[in-house]
């Protein structure tokens, strides 16, 4: 199976299963003598982790990172960082009744058909569990990026129709549904308690926001940053679509209004593009949206074939997110970090950017 690693110059490649032994991340290309605050490694995967809410699965996984390799006295020696974190709370008995059914939404049909051979138990590799060695190796990418002045901040901005009213970025986290909006904040998580007493999952939109980037990171004509974050954050699987800016609202604007017209100091009229122009970053901030699809695993009867092809009625039972987008917050996060090291990397080296 390829398609396991990501990055140029920091690159990471990330192993395990959602109920194997452990997953894990190795990071490559990282820079040496970096004081790396591990503290700060879990804390970012406590915000990611199950069962931190009534929200979320209620499967029990610590995800305490334990950092095997590239560090010591506590900074970076430059050598492959490796990261593992051991499965506890798996359950795969769980599983037993869909070993030989497709369960609809999920990657089993896909993945049988491409590798004629499946793990049955949560999806394997196809299973959101795997993100969160992606977490591990963000959490290492945002520690670098906040060094040079660079910040990302993701946070819950729809669900099922219901949009924040407004975007108080310092209450993010003090709600479990990481709405940056209290009042909406409270209504999106009665709309997840409702939906989850249905056996029914619901979507909505995450935004992020990433201040503090420099001009002149991206290339043409395939390595365009936006094409790269797309790539990044399409590449989580209940992603379905980005836009970046006005995104899709662009469509239906006029040139004029949506030309971001830069003035003296590297100052813009306006930043309807996101914070990304030609593909290169402007030194305003990059503001993505990313859809998230409902969480495929529901209560509900519905519909499918088994292996050989015949008819089958499926309720899924376990432990499952009736909403994703509390905890996927960290996840667009980290997916952002991971490109914009790396594309830093590229540009300015391992040392701070030149003064413009």
């Amino acid at each position: 199976m390829a398609g396991n690693s990501f990055g140029t110059m920091f690159k990471i490649t990330t192993f395990g299963e959602s109920h194997g032994e452990a997953l894990g991340v190795v990071i490559d290309g990282i820079e040496s003598d970096f004081p790396l605050d591990t503290h700060h490694i879990q804390q970012e995967m406590d915000r990611r982790k199950p069962g931190q809410s009534e929200l979320t699965t209620q499967r029990k996984e610590y995800d305490t990172v334990r950092i095997c390799s590239g560090l010591f006295e506590g900074k970076t020696t430059g050598t492959p960082l490796s990261m593992i974190l051991f499965n506890s709370d798996s359950r795969s008995r769980d599983y037993d009744s869909l070993k030989d059914v497709y369960r609809p939404g999920h990657g089993d049909y896909a993945y049988e058909r491409k590798y004629s051979h499946r793990d049955h138990r949560g999806g394997g590799r196809s299973s959101g569990r795997e993100t969160a060695a992606r977490v591990a190796a963000g959490a290492v990418a945002k520690q670098l990026l906040a060094s040079r002045g660079i910040q990302i901040t993701a946070f819950t901005l729809m669900i099922r129709g219901l949009w924040c009213g407004k975007v108080l970025l310092d209450t993010i986290e003090d709600n479990p549904v990481r709405c940056p909006d209290p009042e909406k904040a409270a209504e999106m998580h009665q709309l997840i308690l409702d939906a989850a007493s249905r056996e029914e999952s619901l979507g909505g939109i995450v935004e992020c926001r990433c201040s503090g980037v420099p001009a002149g990171l991206g290339d043409p004509v395939f390595d365009k940053l936006d094409a790269l974050i797309s790539q990044a954050v399409v590449s989580v699987g209940a992603v379905k679509g980005i836009e970046f800016g006005k995104g899709f609202q662009a469509a239906s604007m006029e040139g004029s209004a949506f030309n971001d017209s830069p003035g003296a100091g590297g100052s813009f009229s306006s930043n309807h593009s996101g914070g990304i122009s030609a593909g290169i970053s402007t030194g305003q901030e990059i503001r993505f949206r990313a859809a998230v699809r409902p969480t495929p695993s529901i209560g509900q009867p519905q519909q499918t074939i088994d292996t050989q092809g015949k008819l089958r009625t499926i309720e899924i039972e376990g432990r499952h997110d009736p909403c994703i987008l509390p905890r996927i917050v960290p996840v667009i996060e980290s997916m952002a970090a991971l490109v914009l090291i790396d594309r830093y990397y590229l540009q300015f080296g391992k040392k701070a950017p030149p003064s413009l």
